[in-house]
């Protein structure tokens, strides 16, 4: 009677079957990972190869494979062993000479290392210098801008509108108003060229111009509802109409909360001569250089990127019907913005 390969006993100590059962259930664990907690899980419960690979859905011999690793190497051994290759030829020493000569110094006469100018400074390949850049996440070729607001409330400001955000009052309107100045009506000198498989839409850099206009926009972020109307210029004047016109578009007899960024129309004396008839209008402006806190700012783009950026106008009234068409369509079935900063 054949009884087959004496097999390895495994017995588990409750911080490693606790180990285990966190790598088998987490959901950023490594398919490959989990599949071994798993198999060695089924082992100290079972003694049949056979049995444990039916159970996870494996092969008997992958199962004898962690089984005879995992009892002399424990939760260390389930990792993958060093794969078999060429001896390095960089060491670790070079990786962090690079790592710190690029962090720390500048070429002469550059304001950032390439991967050839640093290639010839150390003496490794440019694909070299590529690769330990790449593994460190490092980028000189690249720059990001910020702005950091000297607002002396900022922290005050900030909390008043995201509150606003997170919980607005009961019974209460809350509209992010802002205006987009200088939307030109372009009109390409060729005509687009349209999709096609393998290639994108083509539009010719040359353009005619033909005049701009300026975008008011109330958004209600509650509904998504937006309240528009262009001006030809962003004045005092067009403000209080654009006033006007959201005092005529929201319900008699409920708070208004307007969201408002310190554009110096927004404070003449005509038009705090305007909200103050109106009590019912609460005023809340951003910190200085923090308009990202306008969710109408966010609209704005996305009205850019979906409608007017990639089109081609003939005339400045093509380009105002486009906007208030793009406002309809919106407002026939909107979706609020959802704040998902802290």
């Amino acid at each position: 009677m054949k009884t087959g390969r004496p097999k390895a006993l495994l017995i588990l100590t409750a911080a490693e079957e606790e180990k285990l059962l966190l790598i088998a259930r987490r959901p950023k664990t490594s398919q490959r990972a989990a599949l071994r907690a798993r198999i060695v899980l089924a082992c100290a419960e079972e003694a049949s190869n056979q049995k444990v690979a039916r159970r996870v859905g494996t092969s008997a011999m992958t199962v004898g494979k962690w089984r005879s690793r995992f009892v002399p190497g424990r939760l260390e051994a389930l990792g993958d062993m060093p794969r078999s290759g060429p001896p390095r030829t960089v060491t670790d020493k070079q990786v962090e000479a690079v790592i710190t000569k690029t962090l720390e110094t500048k070429p002469k006469a550059a304001t950032h290392w390439s991967t050839r100018s640093l290639a010839r400074e150390t003496g490794l390949s440019h694909d070299t210098i590529s690769r330990i850049w790449q593994s460190f996440g490092l980028q000189p070729h690249r720059q990001d801008n910020f702005k950091l607001s000297t607002d002396p409330f900022f922290v005050e400001k900030v909390r008043d509108i995201v509150g606003l955000y997170m919980s607005p009052p009961a019974r209460a309107l809350v509209l992010c108003v802002d205006e987009k100045s200088q939307c030109q009506a372009l009109e390409r000198s060729q005509p687009l060229r349209p999709l096609r498989p393998g290639q994108p839409e083509r539009a010719t850099h040359a353009y005619h111009r033909h005049g701009t206009t300026s975008l008011f926009a109330a958004l209600d972020i509650a509904t998504g509802k937006v309240i528009g109307r262009c001006h030809a210029r962003h004045r005092q004047q067009e403000f209080l109409r654009f006033l006007d016109q959201i005092d005529r578009s929201v319900p008699k007899g409920r708070d208004v909360h307007l969201v408002l960024d310190n554009y110096g129309p927004h404070k003449t004396p005509k038009v705090a001569a305007w909200f103050k008839k109106r009590p019912r209008y609460h005023l809340h402006f951003t910190p200085t250089s923090a308009s990202w806190l306008n969710q109408v700012e966010r609209w704005f783009a996305k009205i850019t990127d979906q409608r007017i950026r990639r089109d081609s106008f003939s005339s400045l009234p093509a380009l105002v019907t486009a906007i208030n068409e793009y406002i309809h369509v919106n407002n026939q079935d909107p979706v609020p913005f959802v704040w998902a900063a802290s």
